[in-house]
């Protein structure tokens, strides 16, 4: 599944939405040039402790499937404003963000927004590390005019979205949605002489938003991430259709 239409569309058409699957993201991850040995995708099944034991570690990023309702929206036009007008805690300037403008690409953008903002090592001249190296100077808008015109992940975002357990929706107007959550070294701590690895923030990476938004501190991403989940996302709706994924370090156990 991926996502709502995303705010200014400008490509020549919505992607197939990705489905919320490890197997998929990991199958689109090594199209794009993860090397097998240093990350996979697998499931979170769920907030409480017990299974958040069970996900392998170390955890490097997790991606979070939500429904977009009503009030999901209301509450994220007024912490955008709020966040341009008013700024909000300094957020790393070497994360990789990218502002998102093709209907359902949301799967592709939590991908690259989890791995490119993790230290894992991509193959050489892959679709990924030539995005990366392309893009390294750019704006957010100018890597999203490239992710719009490049053949690098269009093609990899179609097999691995037609390869999944569900079939390919006629409609692909959908409301539910990707977002990628990361941890990054708070920029404060260099400017007081605090080594940055002690100070970690969480961020949340979504291509839809006014760019990346800092989620407090954090000592256990997985903890940190289910916590914020349970009290802003889960918190405010009716709505079952949540699921996460987690990027793991290390080969797949399976």
């Amino acid at each position: 599944m991926s996502e709502t239409k995303a705010d200014g569309a400008a490509s020549d058409g919505p992607w197939i939405p990705l489905e919320s699957n490890p197997e998929v993201l990991t199958q689109w991850a090594v199209k794009a040039g993860l090397v097998e040995s240093q990350a996979h995708f697998e499931d979170i099944y769920g907030l409480d402790s017990d299974l958040l034991g069970m996900v392998s570690q170390p955890v490097k990023a997790v991606i979070l499937l939500f429904p977009i309702t009503e009030i999901y929206e209301q509450r994220r036009r007024e912490e955008d404003l709020r966040i341009v007008t008013e700024g909000q805690q300094a957020v790393d300037p070497t994360l990789f963000w990218i502002k998102q403008t093709i209907s359902n690409a949301c799967g592709t953008m939590a991908l690259l927004h989890s791995m490119i903002n993790s230290d894992i090592t991509f193959a050489p001249e892959s679709p990924i590390q030539k995005f990366i190296d392309i893009c390294k100077d750019k704006t957010p808008e100018e890597r999203a005019k490239i992710l719009e015109t490049t053949p690098l992940f269009a093609n990899i975002h179609a097999n691995a979205a037609s390869g999944g357990q569900t079939a390919v929706p006629t409609n692909l107007d959908t409301d539910l949605h990707f977002t990628t959550f990361v941890r990054a070294p708070s920029p404060l701590s260099r400017d007081e002489g605090t080594s940055s690895h002690d100070v970690l923030r969480l961020v949340e990476l979504d291509g839809r938003r006014a760019g990346p938004i800092d989620r407090g501190p954090s000592k256990d991403i997985l903890q940190d991430v289910a916590k914020f989940v349970r009290n802003v996302y889960v918190a405010h709706t009716a709505s079952v259709q949540f699921s996460m994924i987690a990027l793991c370090g290390g080969p797949s156990p399976e």
